[in-house]
């Protein structure tokens, strides 16, 4: 056949560690039908300051891969919530075999059509809480690309006609496919009059969505005669994929006929009619994609040598199972994004009958409804069993009701088809399933009632059971509880929701408390990070008593809005808001900003260099405001206003050093037991917050923080200024007098002065 191959890229991302699925990338692809080979090349390289990151360290890089949903990953192998359903994935970790970038290929054989989705992450680290801007961090972007070749002008086969073929010597397969509508309940496949060198030297493999692989459904032509191949319950509205291959060493050309007849489950006793008025009427695509398919309304093409079509009359017996009850739809509510509640006619309530099951389907949108959560409860009406031993089984199945023969049957899978069990009985009366991320189309619920004996389970007797059923859709399990917040996600034009833990709790519904924080921890770590901002106190007592009462007003505003913001941030239920959290956040960064500006601002003493000192204060306000504003995690936007202050004081400190031709603070006692001890405080304040904080000693750390930077304020708030004290020009004699001339008081940093000191008496 002819191969056409499509090239898909994605845009290159920055990975996280591991913390919950929040923090995964997740890549959206759609792989075409009649796909046969999907090559996934993963490029991941780092970068380090906008350079290659050679010297960053090597980090294994997990990626996962799935069709029609989001995997379902567990790397830090928490449990997941009661009653859910965990979905399997392929995984795949990546080792880097360059300094600073490393390829890998997963390649998928016949995949399956339609999305596939691929999360990628970085193990888990310590969480260290860096300060942004500080150094360049090492990021380690990944990129997708998938190359696709698919077969184009496949053959489709037509139920209930034969198809003739004649197989080169050169030849080694035919490949065909079959549309299956829906209420088939078989798929029968036959090769007739199979002629070769030995016999019927093929090999006939079936497989639904896809080409069929070396493990699909296969049956050997040689030692079975007639060479039927049935598949039971196939998926409907699918496409059915029929190969047949030579054995390999054959000489010579084998020329086959193959067929296929569909079972209508509506009515076990019929085959498919051969002629149908158009595709419309076997719910088939308008669109084939085949050389030899029928247009809408057209008649079958005329016979050939090597493809000759007519129907054939194959006898069809009823199998167990054949026969397909009525389904009866729901009605679909949306609320909001992953928000939607399915309800049935005449519901909540369903009577379930003793000789028959009650099916019910669900349609999930493609793409819309993979990234929530299905949720299915029954609950049974004890009063309806009358003192009967019943118990209600519930299939969940993807795509085909699972409706089996055998009435005291209570699985729900087959060889080719996986479900979900739910029950209920008169001592559980109440079953729950949730599945996250599924994969859409369409469910079928099927609900039978069998009667408990001594022999296992049998058929019961005049027994209508009434079962209250309950589907809907929600963004995350049990909306993540009180320990977890549920995040709506967007990666591209795909949406997703996911569950962010907190207070050390974990899992797919923060469910997990394995490493959980106590009642008592939380309590704690709130009363250590809003208790430690009485260390505020002090230094307003000091600003007081100095007659900073500005200083004062900005020390108390920073003490309130740190204490009732960290009360606000905590992560558990220990938490306390009196406005909203980003407001407290913006004032508790501000009041801490504007500490350190009205503190090194007092420290540089302008007002007698500056009649307008005030206006700093001012200005201060004004650039810290709108550095908050631009960023608040930002380490120059606040490190800025804070070194401008700095330069301010030096400038001060070096004029009057200058003009006075001795040191300023001129003495030794101001420096030694002021000075550099508070600034020794502060700098062990900032080291801690820079390089030591991290998320599991954020509170004492950051708590240490408080009353570092608290107490370094206490030490290097200059005293009291000292006031300039002119006397008034004596009385003056006649003929003679003095004048008594007093110059300004040197700041020593030191006790005000009782009285002022003559330093030059000058005669008039």
């Amino acid at each position: 056949g002819l191969f056409v191959t499509d090239y898909f890229t994605r845009t290159p991302r920055k990975l996280s560690p591991f913390r919950s699925f929040a923090s995964i990338e997740l890549f959206h692809f759609h792989i075409p039908e009649d796909t046969v080979i999907a090559v996934w090349n993963l490029i991941t390289f780092k970068e380090q300051g906008g350079t290659f990151g050679d010297q960053c360290p090597d980090r294994s890089i997990t990626v996962y891969f799935r069709s029609g949903a989001p995997s379902v990953i567990n790397p830090l192998h928490t449990h997941f919530p009661r009653d859910t359903a965990v979905p399997g994935s392929f995984a795949l970790t990546l080792t880097w075999t360059l300094p600073n970038r490393t390829t890998g290929v997963f390649n998928v054989t016949s995949p399956l059509p339609g999305d596939w989705f691929l999360a990628a992450h970085l193990p888990k680290d310590e969480g260290k809480i860096s300060v942004k801007g500080l150094y360049e961090e090492c990021q380690y972007l990944f990129q997708p690309q998938l190359i696709v070749q698919r077969l184009v002008n496949i053959a489709v086969l037509y139920p209930g006609h034969v198809t003739e073929q004649s197989m080169a010597p050169h030849n080694r397969s035919c490949l065909y496919k079959v549309f299956v509508p829906s209420y088939t309940s078989r798929v029968l496949v036959e090769v007739l009059r199979c002629r070769g060198a030995e016999g019927c030297p093929l090999w006939l493999r079936v497989r639904a969505k896809a080409p069929p692989l070396h493990n699909s459904t296969t049956l050997d032509c040689r030692e079975h005669t007639p060479c039927q191949l049935a598949q039971d319950l196939p998926f409907w509205q699918h496409w059915y994929y029929v190969l047949v291959e030579k054995h390999p060493g054959v000489p010579g050309t084998v020329s086959f006929q193959v067929t296929v007849q569909l079972t209508d489950c509506s009515r076990p006793s019929l085959a498919r009619p051969p002629f149908l008025p158009s595709s419309a009427s076997m719910n088939m695509p308008h669109s084939f994609g085949s050389v030899g398919g029928l247009a809408l309304g057209d008649s079958p093409p005329p016979t050939s040598p090597n493809d000759t079509k007519h129907p054939v009359p194959i006898s069809v017996t009823s199998h167990a199972g054949e026969r397909c009850w009525p389904v009866r739809p729901t009605l679909r509510n949306e609320l909001d994004t992953f928000s939607v509640h399915f309800y049935i006619f005449f519901g909540p309530n369903v009577s379930v009958p003793p000789d028959r099951p009650a099916v019910f389907v669900i349609n999930l949108l493609p793409v819309l409804d993979s990234g929530g959560v299905l949720n299915l409860e029954l609950r049974l009406n004890v009063s309806s069993l009358c003192g009967e031993n019943v118990t209600v089984f519930g299939c969940l199945n993807h795509e085909v009701p699972l409706t089996s023969g055998d009435n005291t049957s209570v699985t729900c899978e087959t060889e080719s088809l996986a479900g979900f069990l739910l029950s209920v009985n008169a001592t559980a009366s109440l079953s729950r399933l949730r599945i996250p991320y599924p994969q859409t189309g369409s469910w079928y619920l099927s609900l039978r009632s069998l009667c408990a004996t001594e022999h296992g389970f049998e058929p019961c007797t005049n027994v209508t059971a009434e079962v209250y059923l309950r589907a809907y859709l929600s963004p995350c399990i049990n909306d993540c509880g009180i320990y977890g917040q549920c995040k709506l996600l967007r990666t591209n034009n795909y949406l997703y929701a996911a569950c962010e833990c907190k207070a050390g709790w974990n899992g797919w519904g923060c469910t997990d408390n394995a490493e959980a924080f106590s009642y008592g921890f939380q309590l704690l770590s709130t009363l250590l990070l809003c208790l430690s901002n009485v260390m505020f106190v002090p230094p307003v007592a000091i600003a007081v008593r100095s007659h900073y009462l500005l200083e004062a007003a900005v020390y108390i505003f920073t003490m309130f809005f740190s204490t009732f913001y960290h009360a606000c941030d905590q992560p558990g239920i220990v938490v306390f808001c009196i406005m909203e959290y980003d407001v407290l956040q913006f004032c508790d960064f501000l009041g801490s900003l504007m500490s350190v500006w009205v503190t090194v601002i007092a420290m540089a003493r302008l007002q007698p260099i500056v009649k307008q000192a005030s206006v700093l204060y001012l200005l201060g306000a004004m650039l810290l405001s709108m550095a908050l504003q631009m960023d608040r995690h930002g380490l120059w936007n606040l490190l800025g206003p804070s070194l401008f202050a700095l330069g301010i004081m030096a400038v001060a400190w070096t004029a009057r050093t200058i003009r006075r031709r001795h040191c300023y603070p001129p003495t030794w006692k101001r420096w030694a037991f002021y000075l550099c001890p508070g600034a020794l405080i502060a700098a062990a304040a900032v080291l801690l917050y820079a390089f030591v904080e991290t998320e599991e000693n954020y509170f004492y750390i950051h708590s240490i923080w408080h009353l570092l930077i608290a107490g370094s304020v206490g030490f290097l708030l200059p005293p009291r200024a000292k006031p300039s004290r002119r006397l008034g020009p004596l009385p003056r004699r006649k003929g003679c007098g003095y004048q008594l001339c007093v110059n300004e008081q040197e700041e020593l940093g030191l006790v005000d002065p009782a009285v002022a000191s003559i330093n030059s008496i000058c005669t008039s």
